[in-house]
């Protein structure tokens, strides 16, 4: 497992399709970048400028129905990879019992944001979807987040489905 950090939540032009930016802690620092609908992106953004909304979000329902419930988020974890589609779980404490709940990246995203608990990704979706950031990479995360983008958008171009065969 690699532990990651949200950096940047992007609109991809010019299909606007949003896309959410994780960064690796240590390491090479790779880049990962979803797609995500743009209601989570919304989320997401609100998520990270600690924006509060005069009714909960759907996200804030969760964290409030969690904390009601006594069931505590240890993480969020990107599981895998498959045909360009990402799955993620979210793993909780409830009872002395450990679960997993199967969930979009995007809405265990949005959750992680708001109860602060760490987000990781598996070592081979790292490995297969993770983008190494030029050695220019150095400006702030926004910056970052755009460079990936149009580095995943190169990739996307010329990925091909043989290229994941087993």
């Amino acid at each position: 497992m690699v532990e990651m950090e949200l950096i940047a939540v992007r609109v991809e032009l010019p299909g606007n399709t949003p896309v959410v930016v994780l960064r690796e802690l240590g390491g090479e620092g790779r880049l990962l970048p979803i797609f995500i609908g743009q209601p989570e992106a919304t989320a997401i953004a609100f998520a990270l400028d600690g924006v509060q909304t005069p009714r909960p979000m759907t996200h804030d329902l969760m964290r409030d129905l969690l904390e009601e419930l006594g069931a505590r988020v240890e993480r969020v974890l990107v599981t895998h990879l498959e045909e360009g589609t990402f799955y993620a779980e979210i793993h909780l404490v409830h009872g002395g019992d450990q679960h997993r709940v199967s969930a979009r990246p995007s809405d265990a995203m949005a959750l992680a944001l708001r109860i602060d608990c760490p987000i990781f990704a598996s070592d081979d979706v790292v490995a297969e979807a993770g983008l190494v950031p030029d050695d220019d990479d150095e400006g702030d995360d926004e910056e970052v987040g755009e460079d990936v983008v149009e580095q995943f958008r190169d990739f996307l171009d010329h990925v091909n489905p043989d290229d994941f065969a087993s």
